[in-house]
């Protein structure tokens, strides 16, 4: 066997190793993102515009051989998950881990009640430090669960496979630096991601490096 034929064989044996792909998608909208209200992790469900913005990003989403389907167990990701789950015949799997911040005392105010109550928090809060409101989670705290639940998303994927995530929009960007391993805080620099809007990650080979494949991504993108 000449040495040509001896690759081949060994590759025809080796099993497939193909980089992975993951979609990070934000639910789709609710009154309370309408009105700028703070959800934090209130339960609330999707509004009349959140329906129809996860039915067109499920009918997307089925072109794509969605392999697995994870998604935050509030109700407003669950909903948007179980559109992405019809669509894609897979069955979403709810886990915690993909909450968005806890925001302690804060949440339920709208933007304009929180400015005016605690005007000097909340100027720190729109510039991305949730902790300062009382009893929220840190932004340390909310990556370390994030990631980890990314990471084991990532894993049990197939080789070559897709897998969609649906979760909050300042949990998915904290998440992101993290997994994109960017410095502490320099995810603030990107955009919020948009009601079901999505961010595209892949792996440089398998099991390798994520790269950022693309980033706020609406419905028909």
């Amino acid at each position: 066997m000449t040495a040509p034929e001896a690759l081949v064989e060994e590759g025809a044996r080796r099993p497939s190793r193909d980089p992975r792909r993951l979609i990070l998608l934000r639910h789709g909208q609710t009154a309370w993102n309408a009105s700028h209200r703070i959800q934090g992790q209130r339960d609330v469900d999707l509004d009349e515009s959140g329906h129809q913005q996860a039915t067109s990003v499920a009918e997307e989403l089925e072109t794509h051989d969605v392999s697995l389907l994870w998604s935050s167990d509030l109700t407003r990701a669950a909903q948007t998950a179980a559109y992405v789950g019809k669509e894609c015949g897979v069955e979403p799997v709810l886990d915690a881990r993909l909450r968005e911040f806890h925001l302690g005392e804060r949440q339920g105010l709208t933007h304009e009640e929180y400015a005016r109550r605690f005007p000097e928090e909340h100027r720190e809060y729109v510039a991305g430090n949730y902790a300062v409101a009382e009893g929220a989670e840190t932004t340390a705290e909310v990556a370390e669960r994030m990631v980890a639940c990314l990471r084991d998303l990532l894993a049990s994927t197939p080789a070559g496979g897709t897998s969609v995530a649906v979760s909050h929009g300042a949990a998915l960007r904290v998440a992101l630096g993290h997994l994109l391993g960017w410095g502490s805080g320099a995810e603030l620099s990107l955009a919020a991601l948009g009601n079901c809007h999505r961010a595209v990650l892949e792996e440089q080979s398998y099991a390798g490096p994520l790269r950022l494949a693309a980033y706020n991504l609406r419905p028909g993108a």
